[in-house]
């Protein structure tokens, strides 16, 4: 045989393995992640303040008789949803609300998919992009759509610090309102749900220390809106919410000493004044997504194998990381 052709054959086979163990490891993580839930049930930019004046959000108080209980943080351990194939055994599911990239989840069809997924067991983070970068973000049927819902932790807003192509930045005094209207919104329903302020976008732990002062920076001029406009004379603080995190990156790969998230987390626990090993960051911080990289982070994008092998290393590590510090994870 053409020692081209055995060369092509072999590359293909090799490719085809790759897959394979990927898939067989990604499944073998998660089931992971559903054992562990088992057993563990237990920067910034000045803006002018928005006026004072607040949108009424209406809704009626209810219990918790029809929805699932709230569960510690560690036991929050999920992945994107799938209504049309969901997987069997994952305890939780993050779903994008309508202003999420065209979705068309929202009213009755986002009560009925959260209604379903509660009926098999599951429950939902929701995830509410935003629409507008002014005070069209204030609108009240928008957030009481999404509080009707029954999700059983709410997103409020994604990447809000972050310009660009498919990013709405937010200054900050705008969305501290929003968040505010929204986390009122939320709990008029819900009272007893997790509220996730937003989405820090990408950074990488352990390198971009710069960056990650400027989202600190950022939080701190929100912090400073909602004292002196939102609740003028409060102490609202960031640090007594729960913040989005995103990360993206190669954990894992070429070796373990790879590890974005370790550092996040690292990072944010001192930022929390909590110890890394106290399993209390999960109480401030909630990944709404991790996933792996293929460009501009280094490994090589134009191979098919590099780029199976990062995935599954940094599946492995997202996984064993995230459960070691107790973090809520999607």
């Amino acid at each position: 045989m053409n020692p081209v052709n055995n060369i092509k054959i072999s590359s293909v086979i090799l490719f085809a393995v790759v897959l394979i163990t990927s898939f067989s490891l990604a499944a073998f993580s998660y089931r992971m992640i559903s054992i562990e839930n088992g057993q563990t049930r237990e920067a910034a930019n000045s803006t002018t303040l928005p006026p004072p004046n607040t949108p009424i959000i209406t809704g009626t108080k209810t219990g918790t008789a029809n929805y699932p209980p709230v569960v510690s943080p560690a036991a929050v351990l999920g992945i994107v949803a799938d209504t049309k194939f969901p997987f069997a055994g994952i305890p939780w599911v993050r779903l994008g609300y309508g202003t999420c990239f065209g979705n068309v989840m929202k009213g009755e069809l986002l009560k009925t998919t959260i209604a379903k997924f509660h009926s098999q067991g599951v429950r939902v983070m929701l995830s509410l992009c935003q629409w507008a970068s002014d005070e069209r973000l204030f609108d009240a049927s928008i957030l009481n759509d999404v509080a009707r819902g029954g999700a059983d932790a709410v997103q409020c807003g994604n990447e809000q610090m972050k310009s660009g192509s498919a990013n709405r930045y937010v200054p900050p005094a705008i969305f501290a309102k929003f968040y505010d209207l929204c986390q009122q919104a939320m709990h008029t329903v819900r009272p007893e749900i997790p509220i996730i302020l937003g989405a820090l976008d990408p950074q990488v732990g352990g390198i971009d220390y710069y960056p990650l002062l400027q989202q600190v920076s950022y939080l701190n001029a929100m912090q400073d809106a909602m004292n002196a406009s939102v609740h003028p004379g409060g102490n609202w603080k960031w640090r007594s919410q729960i913040l989005g995190l995103i990360d993206s990156w190669h954990n894992g790969y070429p070796n373990q000493s790879t590890n974005s998230l370790y550092y996040l987390y690292l990072f944010w626990a001192q930022q929390f004044g909590v110890h890394l090993n106290s399993g209390d960051l999960g109480k401030h911080l909630w990944v709404i997504e991790g996933t792996g990289c293929i460009y501009g982070c280094g490994i090589n994008s134009s191979s098919p194998y590099v780029i199976a092998v990062s995935h599954i290393l940094t599946l492995i590590t997202d996984v064993q990381t995230t459960m070691r510090y107790r973090v809520p994870f999607f």
